[in-house]
């Protein structure tokens, strides 16, 4: 489980990196109004991802069952029944693509934040919505190849094509761009790497499952009503987190001028990647969860909760401390002194609620998901979502993109409380046992180099990259000292101090 963590953990390096050299040359090329658009755009056809129903989260449950009990066939029912369903729902998103057309192009660039833009910019933006609502509804069936390698455990394989997938897009985006800065070609850009992904996924699937066919010859009903009956809830997910996280570029959009959509992505830029950290872990906790559940092995699954949880948020606080007290410095020095204040400040709110949000949704979903305790989860996350939407739409007009930022930090923190409270009952452990084995330890270890950060923060000036790179690197040091010493001591699987003196 480490090992594909670790690998998975890589491929995440290797999308930060790609983030901190493409966004602000994209935003260069495109210009904050155009590129604020661009954020709008992606929340508005992010929309039509909802229409997947949590297919891919239920299909990776379906195919793990059956690789658990050795059944072949039950494998291939699961693959060709969630292939025919992603094809159907594929359409559906597309219909209804159409109507969200309407809005984005009414009250986005009809209304405020597209005053004073040139017509090539606004028609540019509607063929841009055209590409990427083609591309939502293509990707349904493209991303089960993913499913189909999480289930058997693969994520070595998975990873490689990712990484593929990844370098194509930065060069398409450079040579493209570059060629043309308009937001069709960037849109343009995500099909060129979706059918690209998509082939080379078929390949690997090819080479590693050979038994498993791509088709819809195994189509059962039987099957297709227990899929989609688990991904209800799984869609549940989808939509709250959709509502959380991926509707405030749209919800600013529609009230704000085009540059404060930019502005705040800028602040929420590192959230994403950061996620992707932490789900990493999920996508292999879940499967395992519903193989040692299957098998009734519940001790095993407790050691892997607390365990787990107990990296995820150390990760957590690694790159949260690092953002807490010197984000908006980095800010300032990778895309602009004038985003300082406004996205420092958004940055500073979200991550002060992700510390807690993050190492729950990293674990504890995902074992509940596995588990087959999709229900409750599923729910609250709603809940969350709802929360969010509607705390951002009552706060973007008095408070701006602060206000937005606080209408998800709020929503993030009674979730997180939530979900950990329900695993820790499913799993027969007390919360206090949770806070004494998972947190207690990282919580107090992070006080040290966080500590030796601000301190330094404080009497020095931090601006550049020569000294943001350096107390970067002096900060993993030391955090890392702290973790090998104590924090990670006693632990039979992660404890690297014993491992050590082993060699």
């Amino acid at each position: 489980m480490l090992r594909s963590v670790v690998g998975t953990w890589g491929l995440n390096v290797l999308q930060m990196a790609a983030l901190l050299v493409l966004s602000p040359w994209v935003l260069a090329r495109l210009g904050p109004d155009p590129n604020g658009l661009w954020t709008a755009l992606i929340s508005i056809t992010g929309i039509l991802s909802l229409f997947i129903l949590g297919v891919p989260m239920a299909s990776v449950r379906a195919i793990a069952e059956g690789v658990a009990r050795k059944d072949a066939a039950a494998v291939q029912r699961a693959v060709s029944t969630c292939m025919a369903i992603c094809a159907a729902l594929g359409l559906l998103a597309l219909a209804v693509a159409g109507i969200a057309y309407l809005y984005f192009d009414a009250r986005v660039l009809g209304g405020t934040a597209g005053a004073g833009l040139d017509p090539q910019t606004l028609d540019s933006a509607r063929m841009a919505f055209g590409i990427l609502a083609l591309q939502v509804a293509c990707g349904f069936v493209m991303r089960l190849p993913y499913g189909i390698l999480e289930a058997h455990g693969d994520f070595l394989a998975r990873n490689g094509v990712q990484a593929f997938e990844l370098a194509l897009r930065f060069a398409t985006t450079m040579a493209l761009l570059s060629w043309r800065a308009e937001l069709s070609v960037l849109a343009l850009v995500q099909v060129i790497c979706m059918l690209a992904e998509f082939a080379v996924a078929l390949i690997v699937l090819r080479r590693r499952h050979p038994d498993i066919r791509f088709s819809l010859c195994g189509y059962d009903r039987t099957a297709a009503r227990s899929i989609l009956s688990f991904s209800i809830f799984a869609m549940l997910l989808n939509v709250g987190a959709l509502l959380a996280f991926r509707l405030d570029g749209l919800v600013i959009s529609s009230f704000l001028p085009a540059r404060a959509a930019t502005e705040f992505d800028l602040g929420n830029k590192f959230f994403d990647p950061l996620m992707q950290l932490v789900i990493s872990v999920g996508a292999v906790v879940m499967p395992m969860a519903t193989r040692l559940k299957t098998g009734g092995d519940t001790v095993t699954l407790r050691a892997i909760f607390l365990r787990w949880s107990r990296l995820s948020l150390s990760l957590v606080l690694l790159v949260g401390g690092y953002l807490m007290v010197l984000g908006p410095e980095f800010l300032a020095t990778w895309v602009g002194e004038e985003y300082r204040e406004p996205s420092g400040g958004v940055l500073r709110v979200l991550m002060a609620s992700f510390f807690f949000y993050l190492p729950v949704r990293g674990v504890a979903l995902p074992i509940l998901m596995g588990m087959g305790k999709p229900k409750a989860p599923a729910l609250c996350l709603l809940a969350m979502g709802l929360a969010n939407l509607g705390l951002s739409l009552a706060l973007v007009t008095p408070q701006g993109i602060f206000g937005v930022a606080l209408g998800t930090a709020i929503p993030n923190l009674a979730f997180a409380v939530f979900v950990l409270v329900l695993a820790c009952r499913e799993l027969e452990v007390s919360v206090l046992d949770w806070v004494r084995e998972s947190a207690l330890r990282p919580l107090v270890g992070a006080a040290i180099p966080v500590s030796a950060l601000a301190l330094v923060a404080w009497q020095w000036n931090t601006g550049g990259w020569p000294m943001l790179i350096g107390l970067g690197i002096g900060y993993v040091l030391l955090f890392a000292l702290v973790w090998f010493a104590w924090v990670l001591r006693g632990d039979p699987d992660l404890d690297l101090s014993r491992r050590w003196k082993r060699g």
